[in-house]
């Protein structure tokens, strides 16, 4: 680049307040078993958490809309930088096909915006009444659109995750 100019970048930051406590809420990101039940918007199903929980390590998850949306997948790889278990992860997403292969975003019709990947920053914060202040940070969208699209999509899922914390008391 001759020019010195770098394309503007926008992060998605995301705060909740989880009623559980933070042994559980961190079991819900690690978990296959757990993360198959509350991975995707409303409606969506998660038929695949292949998990590997490790610094180096690639889980592979993967989402389906429901029928009336055409039942189409989408399938997502994390590939972890750091874990600090019970306060951070940190993780890098990737659009991918079926067996995990990175793959373009615009390729199965996601709009401009979102890069190659995506690197995520989750934390955990124990509050003193038992519950969790969870935040998660995604990095590098170019367009402040996506990042919006973004925090719909993971409002969603976190609606249902902590519905299903609510229900395993």
């Amino acid at each position: 680049m001759t020019s010195g100019h770098t394309a503007e970048t926008f992060d998605m930051v995301l705060t909740r307040t989880i009623d559980a406590p933070v042994s559980e809420v961190w079991k819900a990101w690690t978990d296959g078993d757990l993360v198959r039940q509350w991975w995707g918007p409303s409606g969506f199903t998660a038929p695949v958490t292949e998990m590997d929980l490790r610094e180096g390590g690639t889980s592979l998850v993967g989402m389906r809309a429901p029928d009336e949306m055409g039942g189409f997948e989408h399938f997502h790889t994390w590939t972890y930088q750091k874990i600090v278990p019970g306060e951070r992860l940190e993780f890098v997403q990737h659009f991918a096909d079926q067996q995990g292969n990175a793959i373009d975003p615009a390729s199965v019709g996601m709009p401009p915006g979102i890069p190659m990947q995506v690197p995520h920053v989750l934390t955990f914060e124990s509050r003193p009444d038992g519950g969790t202040d969870f935040t998660v940070t995604e990095f590098g969208y170019t367009s402040p659109d996506v990042v919006e699209l973004s925090r719909a999509g993971m409002n969603e899922c976190l609606d249902k995750m902590a519905a299903l914390l609510a229900t395993a008391d």
